[in-house]
């Protein structure tokens, strides 16, 4: 005979009935979850519908997975029979992805001048066009020199000028602003933007 409090666990083939596994986020699972009944979903998605939360555990516990409240403040609660373990791992390799995907987008910069004239507007626009195309966002930088300060709606008639020009390819994601004496805006490619030039210039080679 078992002194009082002593608690047995059944073993499954992959964990212990019932038992918390360890996880540092705020989602209840298996022993903590607190609700007396659920609405239960099945490991493969299906509604299996309203359960005791023991009978819920037990369901679990047969498939040898965990119990996990996925919805708390539903009347009743809704939870899902699912390996946690898996799925934490699962959402720590998309977050990290993510993560590496982000830091992969590089941040070109191309300086104009004010007072920049059309040919060279031209070619630096250019630039711009190409950077956005290998999916670079691009920084404009407006440089303003001496007096050129006191007319910053010249740098400004700039950045609007080529945003306008550039708009089928990229959006604005910062807007127009004075930091000093430069005036910045970064411009997003827009993705598909460039398929259909690439179409284009495929057809003209052949």
């Amino acid at each position: 005979m078992l002194p009082v409090g002593i608690r047995v666990f059944v073993l499954s083939a992959t964990k212990e009935v019932g038992t918390i596994a360890k996880h540092h986020d705020d989602t209840r699972i298996n022993g903590e979850i607190t609700a007396t009944t659920c609405r239960l979903i099945g490991v493969d998605g299906s509604q299996l519908g309203l359960f005791g939360i023991r009978d819920a555990q037990r369901v679990a516990d047969e498939q040898g997975l965990d119990l996990v409240e996925i919805a708390p403040n539903a009347e009743p609660p809704v939870c899902r029979v699912m390996d946690y373990g898996k799925f934490k791992y699962q959402q720590a390799m998309k977050a990290k992805q993510a993560r590496k995907n982000q830091s992969r987008v590089e941040v070109k910069e191309m300086k104009f001048r004010p007072k920049i004239d059309v040919g060279d507007y031209e070619t630096k626009k250019g630039h711009v066009l190409r950077f956005l195309k290998k999916g670079a966002r691009v920084k404009i930088t407006i440089m303003f020199r001496g007096r050129e300060m006191a007319h910053p709606e010249q740098g400004l008639n700039v950045l609007e000028r080529l945003a306008q020009d550039l708009k089928p390819y990229a959006t604005v994601e910062s807007a127009p602003k004075l930091e000093g004496r430069n005036m910045l805006m970064l411009l997003a490619p827009i993705k598909g933007a460039f398929d259909n030039e690439e179409g284009k210039e495929d057809a003209a080679k052949n």
